[in-house]
């Protein structure tokens, strides 16, 4: 079983929904959702909605996200935890909103209907890898369409908001907002044996309180250590893969320089030459 703390990782799968999604702490979402919006938006009330979302036909691929939620004024919001790199990430994101969109359109009378869309959002924390084409210090990507010449917005009614956690390394003493705070506490609060004097806000609280393993039921805390254990895999999964693609790149460095050291020999080049310029040792070549 796995070794548990004082508070759950609030970015497993278990403890994401148990802690922004449901009824009792919808306000713990909603207090989130309006930093990432950084006064763009503000949301007053969310209700749940489904997350499974097939396709029209038995044969078209449906989508199921890990929370989606309608606001007070008709709006749609998808939240996402990508917790590993996926290949066509940004795709499966345009995938997701645009299964949204098209099941707006009624069947039949389209042209009354006016395509009159309500605002689209996906807000995705990305745990353990970057946004491809992303700025080093760059964490947060707040997306939508725009005209490519100018830069000025064609569409701000679908949206894309970005998080990448492994770029967020600010310490407790750098924490400057409210959204700073959350994203600390999503990344830390499972190490932490208590909330911290700089988080004591009531929001904060809660959340702090939601997120205590020793609250939980026996069968939430199987749950959640399945959850954790799965996570825990996942990673040592991708953390090997990494390691021997690594380990591949070096024995295909270093197969490519001994290749090149054994042509520049055979044209005579000196040994200690070859050695400095292809960073070998004088005992590697002669051995060539």
């Amino acid at each position: 079983m796995p070794q548990t703390t004082t508070y759950l990782d609030p970015l497993t799968d278990f403890a994401f929904k148990k802690i922004f999604g449901s009824d009792p702490n919808k306000d713990l979402l909603i207090a989130f959702l309006n930093e990432v919006f950084r006064g763009r938006k503000h949301i007053v009330d969310l209700v749940y909605n489904k997350n499974e979302h097939p396709g029209d036909l038995i044969t078209e691929g449906g989508a199921i996200f890990d929370l989606l939620c309608t606001g007070n004024q008709g709006e749609r919001f998808i939240i996402e935890v990508q917790r590993g790199k996926q290949e066509n990430f940004k795709q499966r994101a345009l995938f997701y909103t645009s299964r949204l969109i098209t099941e707006q359109a009624p069947r039949g009378q389209r042209s009354l209907w006016g395509y009159v869309l309500p605002e689209i959002y996906l807000v995705a924390l990305l745990e353990d890898f970057e946004l491809e084409g992303s700025q080093k210090t760059e964490f947060l990507h707040d997306i939508c369409l725009c005209n490519r010449d100018n830069s000025n917005i064609f569409y701000d009614s679908l949206g894309y908001t970005f998080i990448e956690l492994l770029k967020f390394d600010k310490t407790d003493a750098e924490l400057e907002s409210d959204l700073d705070k959350w994203l600390f506490i999503l990344k830390n609060m499972s190490s932490m044996d208590k909330i911290p004097v700089y988080l004591r806000k009531p929001v904060f609280e809660k959340l702090f309180g939601v997120a205590e393993y020793g609250r939980l039921t026996r069968e939430e805390k199987q749950m959640y250590d399945s959850s954790l254990k799965y996570k825990w895999d996942n990673k040592n999964v991708l953390d090997y893969a990494v390691k021997e693609a690594r380990n591949d790149e070096r024995q295909k460095a270093l197969k490519e320089k001994m290749d090149s050291a054994a042509k520049m020999k055979k044209d005579g080049i000196p040994a200690g030459q070859i050695a400095k310029f292809l960073s070998l040792s004088i005992e590697e070549i002669d051995k060539l």
